[in-house]
């Protein structure tokens, strides 16, 4: 049997670096609405990551 291949990421660290940006600025034009929470959860888990 052989064995699954092994999954690549699909991400660099850059690439989180980036959309971590567009996320910050992003959070600049919905900053008093309901999703604003969303974004600003997101921004932080990116942040985890780098």
């Amino acid at each position: 049997m052989t064995e699954p291949a092994r999954s690549r990421a699909v991400f660099s660290t850059e690439d989180f670096q980036i959309i971590r940006q567009a996320v910050a600025h992003y959070l600049k034009q919905v900053q008093d609405t309901p999703d604003s929470v969303k974004f600003a959860n997101l921004y932080h888990r990116l942040g985890r990551l780098i």
